[in-house]
């Protein structure tokens, strides 16, 4: 073997230094690329187990799609009579396609009342254009709960429900739900999914539930207020909203029901569209919410749980939704 000379052996220990280098930088890439796949994996099967009742962004604005069923279900025969109020104010950009959602249902025997808080001349005009298919009235009122009341002194029927002025009934909803209380006439309470839609009324999100839980409900309100429905009885017996509460008047309406031995069901199918928007009370008035949410947990419990406390209890349910939410999602539920 002949001996190397001093340049050649310099050329190979500097090829031995550019080969180590370029295999640290190799190990860096692949320690890089390692940690972002497990982050990736944890992120999503963190998104996966979240529960998505109250994750209303769970993707960007889409058109949602329905079922071709839902626009054909009949009323049952003798359609019972059934009332909504819609309280509003200064929600004119929403209110065309809120009324529009209910009087389009062409449900045979309604009594519809929009209850405005003398919003001005344009929801006037608006609700003027609607003729015989609506009853209105604008005038001043202290909040959405006395509007509810006044609108349910216009508005009377057997079945009973109020929608938002930025929400939407989505095709079907009161006949099917006509059905549902007559195949089922021991069930005073129904509630129903949800889908979470933008401002321009697009699909952000879906909240898929499981089955009523009435301890659950003495910890936390988790039904779609949008979706609810009650029988006159309910009414007759507790009513009317509770005009102290500015936030909350729904879980305090239906925790009154539950205690006054009036039965539930959560129906397999999507009513309504909550609407997410920056002016909504559910975003703006959050401080007001907890504050009237813990005087109802304490009217319940006799105590002021603690957070921590709240949501233990809130555990086993809110891990069954994210278990209904995905069997929906990968088409194993069908609604």
């Amino acid at each position: 073997m002949t001996e190397k000379e001093p340049s050649d052996i310099a050329a190979l220990l500097e090829r031995v230094k550019r080969l180590e280098k370029e295999q640290a930088m190799l190990h860096g890439r692949q320690t890089t690329l390692e940690n972002l796949v497990r982050r990736r994996i944890s992120t999503s099967l963190r998104e996966a187990l979240r529960p998505q009742l109250w994750n209303f962004w769970q993707h960007a604005p889409r058109l949602f799609q329905l079922p071709g069923h839902y626009s054909t279900i009949k009323p049952p025969e003798n359609a019972p009579r059934i009332a909504i109020v819609t309280p509003h104010f200064d929600q004119l950009q929403f209110l065309k396609a809120t009324i529009d959602s209910v009087v389009s249902q062409n449900y045979p025997n309604l009594s519809y009342c929009v209850q405005d808080c003398d919003s001005g001349e344009e929801t006037r005009r608006l609700l003027e254009s609607y003729g015989e298919k609506l009853v209105w009235s604008s005038e001043p009122d202290s909040g959405q709960a006395q509007a509810i009341n006044r609108g349910f002194r216009r508005a009377s029927g057997d079945i009973m429900a109020y929608l938002n002025s930025d929400d939407l009934l989505l095709p079907g909803t009161l006949a099917y739900v006509a059905r549902a209380f007559q195949d089922h006439p021991e069930i005073d309470l129904v509630y129903g999914h949800t889908i979470y839609i933008e401002s321009r009324g697009w699909e952000i999100g879906r909240a898929v539930l499981p089955p009523h839980d009435s301890q659950m409900l003495k910890w936390m309100d988790y039904i779609p207020q949008e979706t609810l429905f009650w029988r006159r009885r309910v009414w007759d017996a507790i009513g009317p909203i509770d005009e102290s509460f500015r936030f909350a008047l729904d879980w305090d309406f239906i925790i009154r029901a539950q205690t006054a031995g009036f039965h539930f069901k959560r129906l397999p199918r999507f009513l309504a569209c909550f609407r997410v928007h920056e002016a909504q009370k559910s975003l703006s008035m959050i401080d007001i919410g907890n504050q009237e949410m813990n005087r109802i947990r304490e009217r319940v419990h006799g105590r002021q749980p603690n957070p921590k406390e709240v949501n233990r209890a809130g555990r086993a349910y809110l891990r069954r939704q994210v278990l209904f939410h995905r069997l929906y999602k990968i088409g194993l539920l069908h609604y």
